[in-house]
């Protein structure tokens, strides 16, 4: 008698709270359905950072007998820099190259003023750094490690190209991000690009 007493109680509460835990189906369902939908349109449509490859590198007529500085080189680069996006173009600033030994920057040139690429869109940066756009003199220090480094036959350098950009036509994003593309590329004791850094892609960091 008193087990179907208790099963009479569950039965009735369970009766009582239906309609509550109805109503909350009800709320929550097309709440989650939105935030799902949602969360996929974000997935999908957010932009994406420019993407950079390097394709050649060198840095011809550099003597190991020379004094200690890159003034009677030249740095020649050719990359490529490729808008991702479906939809959204990509406003550039303007966009500065540099050429670094380790920590040590070899030389720099101002490559573009203001563009924008559309989407899927690749540009080709193919530059040549010399004279006054190298730097003259390097440490002791630097230069030893220089020499070490092609007379193994292997001299890692980094290109570093840098932006202010913006996305346009984003419903996401709307600010201007400082962009940062690194590029490490090895060169030979000939100073040729090696064959395995050659189409590499370099890190691309926004801030």
């Amino acid at each position: 008698m008193r087990t179907t007493k208790m099963g009479y109680v569950v039965a009735m509460r369970m009766k009582e709270t239906a309609p509550a835990r109805l109503m909350c189906a009800i709320f929550l369902t097309p709440i989650i359905a939105l935030g799902l939908i949602f969360l996929i349109l974000w997935l999908g449509l957010r932009p994406h950072a420019p993407k950079f490859h390097i394709h050649e590198f060198s840095v011809p007529g550099l003597s190991l007998g020379q004094p200690n500085g890159f003034q009677n080189a030249s740095v020649s680069f050719n990359v490529t820099a490729r808008n991702p996006n479906r939809r959204v173009r990509i406003l550039y600033e303007s966009l500065d190259g540099s050429v670094y030994y380790r920590d040590y920057q070899v030389g720099s040139v101002p490559l573009l003023n203001s563009f924008e690429q559309d989407p899927k869109n690749t540009t080709t940066l193919r530059y040549e750094l010399s004279g006054a756009m190298m730097m003259s003199t390097v440490s002791d220090q630097s230069w030893a490690e220089f020499t070490n480094d092609r007379a193994r036959g292997t001299v890692i350098f980094r290109l570093q190209f840098k932006s202010v950009i913006q996305y346009k036509k984003s419903m996401w994003d709307l600010r201007h991000h400082r962009m940062h593309a690194n590029c490490d590329v090895g060169v030979g004791s000939d100073g040729l690009i090696l064959p395995n850094f050659r189409g590499k892609k370099c890190h691309t960091s926004l801030s």
